[in-house]
């Protein structure tokens, strides 16, 4: 398996310039129309069969000998930040740029359905190669699953990974079981009574209501939630009132809550909705309640985990291959991991002795390039350890 390193660095050049073509022209969620038909087209001369999914999703399919199917997933998605950085790759799309690297993942999976076509002969079985929109925003995850991007044939086992500029380049890090959270946005409109700001005892202040909401709700964390599970409650956002001297008859509020529970996201949301109603009752306001449901929990199965753990030591040495901890971010390759075990891991590409150390979602964040073949080969070469096994 070494010897796939030597493969992948002949192509190591053309992938990292597909890589900055992408980055170049970054694409919101949904909005991937350039993006796709560039891996549209890469899939299609490599000679693998391709199918479009959910709008701007593309999926790849190479069929070897042997009935077993790994799929691979890479999100395609940018985000609207304005790029600060000075290279000559820097995002030419006014108030977009991939500030989360998927253009890296894609850039990454396209190498890796190179180097696989190259070997179709040796694959016992078959690979799909899903290329996903909209990560970032509303989710492409699901909309492919139910357009049936897991079926014909049906995918046994999924891998999926996610630069972390908080591990070197050279570092893959991994994570059993829960490793993202769950997701459910809020929204809160306070209703109140509007009056004169000499005369409060008139009016029902629906700022004050608004206030007492938000501290009680600190309470669902530190009174009603075992302390040893993970959640955060956020209120991300507050708008209310006209004038200094005008007290406000209504406060609109969002938030999100994150859980590694998924059993008890229904409790945890109904409890807020509660603690919101009885404050503004008590107070004399009202409140309009709505819930969003966001990704659920990610939840890594532990046999791939074991593969892919395996694979990139013997790749890259033991010491890289870092468990890490689950984070409160969401991912929603978690809904793949609901139908289809498989594993999501993290691929380093920091630098610091290259100052390439800013986080993801961050205007300057860049990736040290050599990560990318360090991607392909850990997916090249869990792909032929996963086809190859008894399982």
């Amino acid at each position: 398996m070494r010897d796939i390193f030597k493969e992948v660095e002949k192509i190591e050049e053309e992938i990292v310039e597909l890589r900055r073509k992408i980055h170049m022209h970054p694409e919101l969620g949904f909005e991937e129309v350039k993006t796709s038909e560039l891996v549209y087209n890469y899939l299609k001369d490599l000679g693998i069969e391709v199918k479009k999914f959910a709008k701007t999703g593309v999926t790849g399919i190479l069929k070897g000998y042997g009935d077993k199917t790994i799929a691979i997933r890479a999100d395609m998605d940018a985000l609207p930040i304005q790029e600060e950085n000075e290279v000559e790759y820097a995002s030419k799309i006014q108030g977009k740029m991939h500030a989360c690297g998927h253009d890296v993942h894609t850039a990454i999976l396209l190498g890796t359905a190179k180097i696989l076509v190259g070997m179709k002969d040796e694959l016992k079985g078959n690979v799909k190669f899903i290329f996903q929109p909209a990560e970032e925003t509303t989710g492409g995850a699901l909309p492919m699953i139910e357009e049936g991007v897991l079926e014909n044939p049906k995918v046994d086992a999924i891998i999926g990974l996610h630069v972390d500029p908080e591990l070197q380049v050279g570092q893959i890090g991994i994570t059993y079981g829960k490793a993202h959270a769950s997701s459910d946005m809020i929204d809160i409109i306070v209703k109140g009574k509007s009056g004169h700001g000499a005369a409060p005892h008139k009016a029902v202040d629906a700022i004050v209501i608004a206030a007492n909401i938000i501290n009680m709700l600190q309470t669902v964390i530190s009174r009603k939630v075992d302390p040893l599970n993970p959640i955060v409650l956020t209120i991300g956002t507050i708008e209310g009132g006209y004038a200094r001297n005008i007290i406000a008859d209504e406060v609109k509020m969002s938030g999100i809550i994150r859980m590694m529970e998924e059993e008890k996201r229904d409790e945890i949301v109904k409890m807020v909705e509660k603690i919101c109603n009885n404050v503004a009752k008590a107070m004399g306001g009202e409140i309009k309640f709505k819930r969003t449901k966001g990704y659920s929990c990610l939840v890594n199965h532990k046999d791939i985990t074991d593969l892919v753990k395996k694979t990139a030591s013997f790749l890259l040495g033991e010491h890289n291959v870092i468990e890490v901890l689950p984070t409160m971010g969401v991912e929603d390759f978690a809904y793949f991991l609901k139908k289809v075990p498989g594993t999501f891991y993290k691929l380093g590409c920091g630098n610091r002795e290259k100052g390439i150390d800013k986080p993801l979602h961050n205007s300057k964040f860049n990736v040290d390039e050599s990560c990318i073949k360090i991607g392909i080969a850990v997916h090249v070469s869990t792909v032929l350890n996963y086809l190859a096994s008894g399982d």
